[in-house]
């Protein structure tokens, strides 16, 4: 009886669900407009992974960002991507008392004298089908150099009823070091694991909304 019960819910939720997709109207297909995109804070995020004594792979997030983007589907080199970040945004999972207030204070971020973080494109070049390398600038900490970012178009549509905007994603990592900008609290010592890592790992993923879809305005 538990049996013919499971099978008889599973083919009502299948039924179901197929008569709603039925009903959900399909994204346009007209071809992804170049211009100017905003980000989509809701589906963004923004990764940091840094190694801490050996043991592990401490991951935190910045949760305040804003960027704006240039997008040219036709030639991806075409396109530009300018990000700013809030340092006072940083997150981390089931953090001491205090303890973020200390990333964002002088030993490390200090957000009060760099109140933002910034990322800029200067190149971008196409390294296979959908994958490119974005070559910019990072500001940290009031200092600037050079992060290249290994990145993603995952795709996007012209517009949907629901979304009556162009919409496209990105995945993009990249690394650096974190003396070369001036924050060197607790790197360990040579030759030895004792502290949280110069190096820093950074995953972006991103959605950014663009121009209106053509039928709407009709």
């Amino acid at each position: 009886m538990r049996t013919a019960a499971l099978l008889a819910t599973l083919a009502l939720a299948t039924a179901t669900g197929a008569a709603l997709a039925d009903e959900i109207p399909a994204a346009s297909s007209e071809p992804v407009p170049a211009g100017a995109y905003t980000v989509d804070k809701a589906h963004t995020s923004l990764i940091f992974r840094v190694n801490h004594l050996g043991f592990s792979t401490y991951t935190g997030r910045f949760t305040r960002l804003d960027a704006n983007l240039q997008f040219d589907p036709a030639n991806i080199a075409n396109s530009r991507v300018n990000v700013r970040i809030d340092p006072r945004s940083i997150e981390a999972d089931n953090t001491p008392s205090g303890f973020l207030q200390s990333l964002a204070g002088k030993d490390w971020l200090d957000a009060d004298r760099f109140p933002e973080m910034n990322f800029r494109t200067r190149s971008v070049e196409v390294t296979g089908p959908g994958t490119f390398r974005v070559n910019g600038e990072l500001t940290l900490h009031g200092i600037t150099k050079p992060l290249v970012l290994e990145a993603r178009y995952n795709g996007g549509y012209a517009g949907h009823p629901f979304d009556p905007h162009a919409r496209v994603g990105f995945s993009a990592q990249g690394r650096f070091k974190r003396s070369e900008f001036g924050v060197s609290y607790g790197i360990p010592a040579p030759g030895t694991t004792f502290g949280v890592s110069d190096e820093v790992a950074v995953t972006l993923e991103s959605e950014f909304t663009g121009p209106p879809l053509r039928v709407a305005q009709r």
